[in-house]
């Protein structure tokens, strides 16, 4: 780490954030944990590839916020500090509307989404794509989640940062590989999702 990146961070207040984050404890993820967790994951990862934008860290601990729970309101948000209205601006681009199907939710933020969202979303995506496991996930729905990436996920990588795009492709060949050798020892997977 940089000492101007430490110096970003030091200084950086997450705490109202995460607070706020908390109320994802109690939404369960199919992997284990919960949604708290893998909003923290998405931001280690981001702090993993040097991004010390406060608005992009302080969004990423709350960016499934208003899409798992509804006890937290926008002016809760705008009002946490300097940064909310910026933070709140930035969630809300990355989150995906009820009346969007996934496909023109991820066009919309390929073809109009900022860079701000592009690499948050590139980041939540390694995330989740880690816990992609066969044993839980039935291969019909990893493949269709791997498509997915392939179609909409790579190309914001490719315009956002290579390292996020090399991680981003070497996640989706191995989890290729996983299901190939998994379709050799449980032939006969119940469908889970």
């Amino acid at each position: 780490m940089e000492n101007f990146e430490r110096e970003e961070l030091v200084n950086m207040v997450i705490a109202p954030y995460v607070q706020k984050a908390t109320a994802l404890c109690g939404i369960k993820r199919h992997v284990g944990g919960n949604q708290f967790r893998h909003a923290l994951s998405t931001y280690a990862i981001l702090i993993d590839y040097h991004y010390v934008d406060q608005v992009l860290l302080k969004a990423s601990v709350i960016h499934d916020l208003f899409e798992d729970v509804k006890c937290v309101s926008y002016d809760e948000i705008r009002n946490l500090d300097r940064d909310g209205a910026n933070v709140l601006l930035l969630v809300l681009e990355v989150t995906k509307k009820k009346e969007e199907s996934k496909d023109s939710y991820l066009q919309r933020l390929l073809e109009k989404g900022s860079e701000n969202a592009k690499t948050l979303k590139c980041a939540d995506r390694i995330s989740n794509l880690t816990d992609l496991h066969p044993d839980i996930f039935h291969k019909d729905f990893i493949r269709r989640y791997l498509e997915e990436t392939k179609r909409w996920v790579i190309p914001m990588a490719e315009e956002v940062n290579r390292n996020m795009l090399y991680e981003l492709q070497d996640l989706l060949h191995r989890r290729e590989a996983l299901l190939k050798f998994t379709a050799t020892i449980w032939p006969f997977q119940k469908k889970h999702n």
